[in-house]
């Protein structure tokens, strides 16, 4: 894994790659492509999320979305990616490593999506590895949470198979769709992770210093 520091904080600054793809924090220059994505995928997306804004997909819209994360990045509770094929350079979905806690917890919670037309296909799968090792190794968190509805059997699997283990279940966990809905509780410590065999080994040529 190679590390840099670089003297400011920008997002084009934080670059993670292994396997054929990368992640890296949104631009403002991505939101043509995300856009498209997300709204052929919106059906498909639906059932898994919150409600969307009634402006979501427009440009202003993806503009708040980035101020956002910007100021959640330099609080140090949040970090959101795009993930992307890079033959050819395409986006594919996103994760957020959200509810970053400090101090005696070093614990942060895993959220993702994938655009419909590349569900399916290992690319999340691929992602996830990435995201792990940056989590523990660069970051230092001790455990990574993760929570997904019942009926979402492609996602329990994802997360199995990425060496999170089932801990709960919350009723009525998180406002879904419109609606209060129960949640599988995964976790994955660094133990765990370390205990894994074959790893996608990412490179990590930037770090944004706030996570340090």
């Amino acid at each position: 894994m190679a590390l840099l520091r670089p003297g400011s904080s920008h997002d084009a600054e934080l670059l993670i790659e292994a396997g054929g793809y990368y992640l890296r924090p949104p631009l403002m220059s991505d939101f043509k492509e995300w856009a498209e994505l997300r709204g052929e995928s919106r059906a498909f997306l639906k059932p898994w999320e919150p409600l969307w804004p009634s402006d979501d997909l427009t440009k202003s819209g993806f503009r708040r979305r980035l101020r956002r994360y910007a100021r959640d990045r330099k609080d140090g509770r949040s970090l959101t990616f795009f993930l992307f094929r890079s033959r050819p350079n395409q986006i594919l979905g996103g994760l957020t490593l959200s509810n970053i806690r400090r101090g005696v917890s070093q614990t942060a919670t895993l959220g993702y999506w994938m655009g419909e037309r590349h569900a399916g296909k290992g690319h999340m799968s691929a992602a996830v590895a990435m995201i792990l090792p940056f989590c523990f190794d660069v970051l230092n968190l001790h455990r990574i949470e993760a929570a997904c509805i019942p009926v979402n059997a492609p996602s329990i699997r994802l997360l199995e198979n990425a060496g999170f283990h089932r801990e709960g279940y919350a009723r009525n966990y998180l406002l879904i769709n419109g609606s209060w809905q129960d949640h599988l509780l995964f976790a994955c410590l660094a133990e765990d992770h370390a205990a894994l065999s074959g790893k996608i080994k990412p490179s990590v040529e930037g770090i944004l210093k706030e996570f340090l």
